[in-house]
């Protein structure tokens, strides 16, 4: 999962016997609700109609920013799965062709890399610019990433004007007195608004299953009889569901970063979890940068500089930085430190040099790029589908006295946070869409071992998601990075989980146990 820095309101040539394969029936699952009759019905004939078509593989668009020998296509797929006849939309793929031999392809190999929201477009360049740590599953899988429904060139939702989405300051997103949060309650309902009238149709379709079953359509285009993936973040999640709806369609499968997968987890409850865990990672951050305090003179101690961050964010709130850095762009640019190991140091340096006078760095860091409109666009569009999937995936609280009181409870102790997670989420609240019951994921018939990979420190998607997904998905494998905290844990050098992620996708073997690996080396500062 992924939170937004703009708060308050983120030619193939396919064998007979492979399209045969991939017309795969499609598989039981543990809740009819989300995968009834005439949706399973809907998937097999989407599948089937994918499967003839295949792929037409060409040079990219121009303008998508994709070079050769990357190439790019379309697979068309049902918006409403229960009515497979109905309207369909297009969804965006690429690849990069495998480096081995034949005998050592083993297929595509999909990837998702959160969200919900983000595009898996980038994936195929791990190929092109020869990423150290993807050399040997290169020579086996062709790499292969989409956009989601909704998502970029997939038919794209919006809902709000992007210009406006991003522009700023904006409200400090730690409520002051009730007239804030009447102020910010305002907002979010008319961002819930927005997204009505600028992208009703698509709404009650941009659910997870729906998402699993276009990668399950996705599938069978490539020719391929059984999928393999790669999930990070939100992606555990639609690799969660797919694996529940699919089971037998799973042939090896990385999760990466897990969101708990339980009912009651999504999607409510698993925003304030992420407030505790963004504090915990937030105060090793604050650690990091004391101990390196002769680096960045910030403070010797994490309380200082957690006293000179509240300094900082109470200038900007009296006197936004530029007039376009307020606290809400504070929060959107700092908050990549608790996220990602490879932001501490950069963040810091920002940090450090605004504090000896240069300010223009941190305008540049944390304010929005008025004359990036495709790159707004863009920004616009991911928080959008975010908002969009996860209002949709489940029932939200509709009485503001629930946000109210769990939000001020929360801030109490998790203050980095927790309002502007708060916000981000509430247009749920008043969501005009159809709002489903979460999937029920758990294990079904045909599903192989499940590669599962977490950091025992994770801001955005807390450890004891990985658990419970190793719980309900029988025959798993946990790889635990202990101590560490990165969001992403198999796009960092670690040989301990490296070589099990290589080991897994090459021969679909996993250690006989759980292993437990050190962490990744410390950034330097």
């Amino acid at each position: 999962m992924r939170r937004t820095a703009a708060f308050g309101s983120a030619g193939a040539l396919i064998a007979g016997t492979l399209i045969a394969g991939a017309i795969a029936a499609p598989a039981a699952t543990a809740d009819g609700r989300h995968h009834n009759g005439s949706e399973a019905r809907g998937v097999q004939l989407a599948a089937a109609r994918a499967a003839r078509a295949g792929i037409d593989w060409a040079d990219c668009p121009a303008d998508w920013a994709i070079a050769a020998p990357i190439q790019c296509g379309w697979v068309t797929v049902p918006l409403d799965y229960a009515r497979p006849d109905g309207k369909q939309i297009k969804i965006a793929v690429d690849r990069h062709v495998s480096t081995g031999t034949s005998g050592e392809r083993q297929g595509a190999l999909i990837y998702n890399p959160g969200g919900p929201g983000g595009s898996g477009m980038a994936f195929p360049k791990r190929i092109a610019t020869k990423s150290p740590l993807w050399v040997n599953t290169a020579k086996a899988y062709d790499f292969v990433g989409f956009d989601p429904r909704g998502v970029g060139h997939s038919t794209p939702i919006s809902c709000i004007d992007p210009q406006e989405f991003v522009k700023a300051p904006k409200a400090d997103p730690v409520p002051d007195t009730e007239a804030d949060k009447r102020a910010q309650r305002k907002l979010a309902a008319e961002y819930a608004d927005g997204c009505a009238e600028r992208s009703g149709d698509m709404l009650p379709h941009m659910t997870t299953p729906n998402t699993a079953r276009d990668l399950d359509v996705i599938r069978a285009a490539l020719g391929e009889k059984k999928l393999n993936y790669l999930g990070v973040s939100y992606g555990t999640y639609l690799g969660a569901v797919y694996g529940t709806l699919f089971p037998s369609h799973v042939r090896r499968m990385v999760v990466d970063s897990v969101v708990n997968p339980a009912k009651d987890n999504i999607w409510y409850q698993a925003n304030l979890n992420q407030d505790i865990a963004f504090q915990t990672r937030w105060g090793d951050w604050k650690s990091w940068v004391a101990a390196n305090d002769a680096t960045f003179h910030i403070g010797d101690t994490p309380q200082k500089v957690e006293q000179e961050w509240l300094k900082l964010r109470a200038a900007a709130k009296k006197s936004p930085i530029g007039g376009v850095v307020g606290p809400a762009e504070l929060i959107g640019f700092f908050q990549s430190a608790p996220y990602y190991d490879s932001a501490w140091a950069p963040t810091a340096r920002t940090w450090s040099a605004y504090r000896a006078g240069d300010t223009q760095a941190l305008i540049d860091a944390a304010a929005p790029d008025l004359s990036d409109t495709a790159g707004n666009i863009r920004s616009e569009n991911s928080n959008a589908v975010y908002t969009a999937v996860e209002c949709a995936d489940a029932k939200w609280p509709t009485d503001w006295r629930t946000w109210d009181r769990d939000n001020t409870r929360l801030h109490k102790d998790y203050p980095f946070m927790t309002w502007a997670n708060a916000w981000m989420n509430l247009p749920c609240a008043t969501w005009s869409a159809k709002q489903q019951t979460p999937l029920n994921v758990g294990t079904g018939k045909g599903l192989p071992p499940v590669l599962i990979v977490q950091s025992t420190r994770d801001a955005a998607t807390p450890y004891e998601g990985a658990v419970e997904l190793h719980k309900r998905f029988r025959g798993s494998r946990l790889i635990t990075e202990e101590g560490a905290g990165s969001h992403g844990v198999t796009g960092l050098v670690n040989p301990c989980v490296n070589e099990r992620v290589d080991s897994y996708l090459l021969t679909g073997k996993t250690d006989r146990r759980d292993v437990t690996c050190a962490p990744h080396a410390t950034p330097k500062p």
